[in-house]
């Protein structure tokens, strides 16, 4: 349920926080990853974006496209309807606002999304999870295949990915997501990055080059310091790393409950 934290509010999910609202300031994006994931928004081109967002909590993002994107489309599939009753009662949607809820599994809702929306997508946000992991069918080349399915020419995907020391699970997915789209960076904390503590990796993909110039100096300056890995250092992340099928897909590791107690 959401309670209050900071200046805003925080959903918990099964013990695991899963979004921040500020409903006075939506710009508020308080999660380092999320605030990832809204430096890369940025850097899209300027106006209005069609987006659709696989799971998103309390529609934090959705609510940061709307206040710094007005007119923007967007399309959000949730798989339960308790959670959206919860966040629609509690955090309304700003009035006038463009963002259709659906209810449902993230990758069947797919299918079921207007046919407009192939191809046309300025944005595809994944974030979904089951208490603290993503599920296994969510982390495929036939998922991620699906996705890119509804981009435009030069849309971008977004992915955040869970993953401890190795980080053999993230691997996986940046080659499998590359596989699919194959302009691809990685934005994280530096020590995450670099294997060393369990952490979010937000994977940002697209068939175009990405728009990345200011990224590297943006996330280095704060408020949540952090590196991003594109290109050359990017190929070497994922390197021999193998492609994640509908065969051999696994859910992401379960991070250890202290993590949430920090």
């Amino acid at each position: 349920m959401p309670s209050e934290f900071t200046t805003g509010f925080e959903l918990i999910v099964d013990e695991t926080p899963q979004s921040h609202v500020d409903l006075d300031d939506p710009t508020h994006l308080h999660f380092e990853y999320i605030v990832r994931m809204g430096a890369v928004i940025d850097q899209l081109a300027a106006g209005p974006l069609t987006a659709v967002h696989l799971g998103a909590g309390a529609l934090t993002l959705p609510r940061y496209i709307e206040a710094t994107r007005p007119g923007s489309r967007q399309q959000v599939i949730e798989l339960e309807a308790p959670l959206v009753a919860l966040v629609r009662e509690n955090l309304p949607l700003p009035r006038g606002a463009s963002i259709r809820l659906r209810i449902g599994d993230a990758r069947e809702g797919i299918a079921r999304l207007p046919s407009a929306l192939v191809e046309s997508c300025d944005l595809v946000v994944s974030d979904v999870y089951s208490g603290a992991q993503t599920p296994a069918h969510l982390t495929s080349i036939e998922f991620y295949r699906e996705l890119s399915a509804l981009l435009a020419p030069g849309g971008v995907l977004l992915v955040n990915v869970a993953d401890g020391p190795g980080l053999a699970f993230a691997r996986r997915q940046l080659a499998t997501i590359a596989e699919v789209l194959p302009e691809i960076a990685v934005l994280a904390d530096t020590q995450v990055l670099k294997g060393r503590h369990f952490g979010n990796l937000v994977m940002a993909a697209s068939a175009a080059p990405l728009p990345t110039e200011w990224l590297p100096r943006l996330l280095a300056a704060g408020p949540h310091p952090a590196k991003i890995a594109q290109g050359a250092e990017a190929r070497a992340f994922m390197q021999g790393a193998r492609v994640v099928t509908d065969a051999d897909a696994v859910p992401s590791p379960r991070p250890d409950a202290s993590l949430f107690l920090r």
